[in-house]
């Protein structure tokens, strides 16, 4: 089981972040890379995925294939990644993909596309799949199989870490395992912080879940482009007016890559780069920086 929780991080003086040239912010956008490593039969899963898709409220289908389900996902790897990695790359923007081990290696032309672009792959674990109740051995197996498949798709290991769907355990785990620069299985900060709780001081690069296009899938959630966009640049705005704060934009190939959310996507972004004191980078550049600016 994990160790005590840190419920008072930096309390009222967080460490000057000292980003570079100046910047009031740093800014990181994700894109999660999970199509084709989700719930699914021929993985050999009990049933189908019903997490994160157009289908909101889905149930799974014990020992059956959900081909609508199967298709929603399809379209993030076919289409929404591509749109996506369009929009990016136009701009020059430095992206970090998380990407599920097996996802990464259903599609070799999407892995270069990533690297021609000089974007960051870190580890999104080996399969896109609950990982809450999946005994401490199987979870310390999978971590090892998702390195080593990583590392033969793209050509070198991982050095960030997001699993998502985590255990009690996956923290310790990570930590353990000792290969990673920076783990993001955290929601806890605006800023990177240390993880002492296991042995070491492993950085913590906090990711989110309320900057994300998954309010695009969920109840109550973003009904459109518009609300999406507002949330983004006031989140935007509001750490940039407090300084030294990180933002994390969340996004997925089958949710934002959609034509009219990728374009309240691409205002943001442009919102982002007309501000001239934002400094957008990769999660490892972030995570390499604190390291040097904050040691632990």
């Amino acid at each position: 089981m994990s160790a005590a929780r840190n419920l008072i991080g930096y309390g009222a003086t967080p460490p000057a972040a000292q980003w570079p040239g100046g910047a009031r912010i740093a800014v990181q956008f994700v894109i999660n890379y999970e199509e084709g490593a989700e719930n699914c039969v021929l993985n050999g899963d009990a049933g189908s995925e019903a997490f994160l898709s157009e289908m909101v409220g889905t149930q799974a289908q014990p020992g059956a294939r959900a081909m609508a389900m199967e298709s929603l996902y399809e379209y993030g790897s076919r289409a929404g990644f591509w749109r996506l990695h369009r929009l990016f790359t136009a701009r020059n923007v430095p992206v970090t993909v998380f990407g599920v081990a097996q996802a990464l290696a259903s599609n070799p032309e999407a892995v270069a596309a990533m690297q021609a672009a000089d974007w960051e792959i870190a580890s999104h674990g080996l399969r896109w799949i609950d990982y809450q109740h999946v005994d401490e051995a199987t979870e310390r197996a999978h971590i090892a199989e998702a390195i080593a498949l990583h590392t033969r798709v793209t050509g070198s290991r991982p050095l960030g870490w997001y699993q998502g769907r985590t255990s009690p355990n996956t923290a310790r785990l990570v930590a353990e395992e000792g290969g990673f620069v920076y783990d993001a299985d955290s929601y806890a900060d605006d800023v990177p912080y240390y993880d002492r709780r296991h042995g070491r001081a492993q950085l913590i690069v906090p990711y989110t879940l309320d900057a994300n296009d998954m309010k695009f899938v969920a109840y109550n959630g973003f009904a459109d482009g518009e609300p999406f966009f507002r949330y983004l640049r006031d989140s935007f705005e509001q750490l940039r007016s407090e300084g030294g704060r990180m933002l994390s934009v969340g996004l997925h190939g089958r949710i934002v890559g959609k034509p009219a959310r990728a374009a309240a996507l691409a205002r943001f972004v442009d919102h982002v780069l007309a501000s001239g004191d934002a400094w957008v980078a990769r999660r490892i550049d972030i995570a390499r920086h604190w390291l040097q600016a904050n040691p632990a």
